[in-house]
This record gives structure tokens, sequence and C-alpha cells, in this order.
């Protein structure tokens, strides 16, 4: 049933969560995992292209990290995982790789935001349960 899975990783604790349930979730149904990183906030405003450049390695180097230990914990409960690095809004590009790669299933850690800024801003996991083109779980 959930043999192809989309986890959104971003080393959050509820982001650990969920990679915990997609390594349980991959296991039952022989299934392969893609961690998907998504990087949000690259500067709107630099100074020279050169500046861009090494604030963008900086965080490609700190989700290549993540990713790795992502895809070691898989390893160690013998699941197979794939690791995706993109830029932009993160609802969009979980909904967009999980539309592009036919995804059985997605997994987010539920947000931290709570009261009227959720009510108001919503979460990662809210957009995307409300637009995503398959199921999703949302772990806490």
């Amino acid at each position: 049933m959930f043999k192809k899975i989309l986890l959104a990783y971003d080393g959050s604790e509820g982001a650990n969560k969920a990679l915990e349930a997609a390594i349980e979730l991959a296991q039952l149904h022989e299934g392969k995992i893609w961690a998907l990183a998504v990087e949000e906030h690259l500067p709107h405003v630099i100074a020279t292209v050169g500046e861009f450049q090494d604030i963008k390695e900086q965080a490609n180097e700190k989700f290549r990290q993540l990713l790795q230990e992502a895809h070691a914990k898989a390893e160690k409960a013998g699941v197979e995982l794939k690791a995706l690095l993109r830029g932009g809004h993160p609802a969009q590009i979980i909904i967009s790789v999980a539309q592009e790669g036919e995804f059985d299933v997605i997994l987010v850690g539920h947000s931290g935001l709570s009261g009227v800024w959720a009510a108001f801003l919503g979460t990662t996991a809210e957009k995307v349960s409300r637009h995503a083109p398959c199921s999703v779980l949302i772990v806490r």
C-alpha cells in the first residue's frame, strides 16, 4: 500500500519522529523512502553573486549532513532511503515532488505553531495535507 514514501525532512524533532514512522512504514510495506529537504531561507538581497553562492553552499552542506544522518538511520533499520534537496517554499515543493514522483504517502512532522498564528498562517503540514495528491501522515 505505501511502497513509495516521501518524507519531508528538516532535522527537527518532528521530522525525526516522521523519519521513525517512515522507516516503520517502509519495513511493513517493503517500501522505499525519499527524504526531501527544502531550502527556504536563501537571501533575497545580496551584495554579490559570490556572496549568494557562499550562503547557498552553507545551506546545501547543512541539508546534506541532515540527509546523511537520515540515510544512516534508515540503513541501520534495513530500509532504502534516497535523498532529495530542493529550494523554494516547503509546502509547494513537497506537493510538487509528490505529484511528479507519484508517491503513495507523504510524511511530515507536526509544526510547533499554535494559537492565533497557526490559524492565521497555517503550517507546512496543514498546507500539504490540504493540497497533496496522495495520503498524508502528520506525525506528532
